[in-house]
């Protein structure tokens, strides 16, 4: 593996915070507040920033508005990693890869195809063909379909040696587990793509990371439960699982339809940011507002 890439590795292997994108009350992207929202996860003690990840709603932006997120993620990250999200058809992925390394991140993680009809050697060219693009950047591979295996990873791998990383979204440790020692447990970094409720299973088969969007909210509790997890104190690990269960559950309901929408209207309890979302999003009901003001309340955050 390139040296070049040995930091972004290390940093992979922690807490991967996929920020908020904040509105305004005109419904355009409030810079300022993106800025403040980003800086307070790295000066948290936060490593990698997500611009455009799923949290972000980044099927609910347009090309100048990704842009504008990602430029503005670089801008306020206070050194610490930049993995930028990137999709759609190839062409545009790879004019999003090559935007992200001129304003300069130093990874970007490219989201699952979105298109129906997906072979295996179909979905290795369409990986291949992006991060060779940039092969400059670490690349991160987002995997929600299960029909991907170890020896796809493995083939893309050997024909883009910038291919670092894999944030595994596969509800199913023991596919997990399998998946990554037929890849090969050591070519990649192991990321738990499906956040705090599942990482102490995905840990405890060979996860190094996990993907975050609580932690916009208190990035102590995520950065807290790492450190539970990477010292294989899972007695700890368990015992913050519990405390966060209850929010994390209220994002997951109804297939995941609130996903967002819970974590933006905490910020906005906490008077950081608008609740506001996008279609096909939509913002709590008052009851559902009532009870996540009851779990922060419970954390000695409201």
């Amino acid at each position: 593996m390139p040296v070049v890439f040995e930091t972004q590795r290390r940093r992979l292997a922690g807490v991967v915070a996929i920020p908020v994108t904040p509105f305004g009350g005109n419904g355009e992207i409030d810079e300022e507040t993106y800025g403040r929202l980003v800086e307070r996860l790295t000066t948290s003690g936060i490593e990698v920033v997500t611009p455009n990840g799923n949290t972000g709603e980044f099927y609910a932006l347009d090309e100048p508005e990704t842009r504008l997120c990602l430029e503005l993620a670089v801008k306020r990250a206070h050194g610490a990693s930049v993995l930028a999200g990137v999709g759609h058809d190839v062409r545009s992925a790879v004019k999003a890869a090559r935007h992200a390394r001129d304003t300069g991140a130093d990874m970007i993680m490219i989201h699952q195809p979105v298109h129906p009809y997906v072979s295996r050697d179909g979905w290795v060219e369409y990986h291949r063909t992006i991060a060779e693009a940039v092969p400059e950047l670490g690349v991160v591979l987002y995997i929600r379909n299960p029909a991907i295996s170890g020896e796809e990873l493995a083939r893309l791998g050997d024909a883009a040696p910038n291919v670092i990383g894999v944030k595994y979204a596969v509800p199913d440790p023991v596919q997990f587990a399998t998946v990554a020692r037929e890849a090969g447990y050591e070519r990649f970094v192991w990321i738990a793509g499906l956040a705090e409720l599942s990482a102490p299973g995905y840990f405890a088969v060979g996860a190094t990371g996990f993907t975050s969007g609580l932690v916009n909210v208190d990035p102590r509790i995520s950065l807290d439960l790492f450190a539970k997890l990477s010292t294989r104190d899972f007695a700890g690990a368990m015992a913050i699982w519990e405390r966060i269960r209850p929010f994390e559950q209220m994002r997951a309901a109804e297939g995941n339809a609130n996903n967002v929408s819970v974590v933006k209207d905490a910020l906005s309890q906490l008077g950081l940011c608008r609740p506001d979302v996008r279609p096909p999003s939509r913002v709590l009901t008052p009851p559902e507002r009532e009870r996540l003001f009851g779990l922060l309340s419970s954390w000695g955050l409201s």
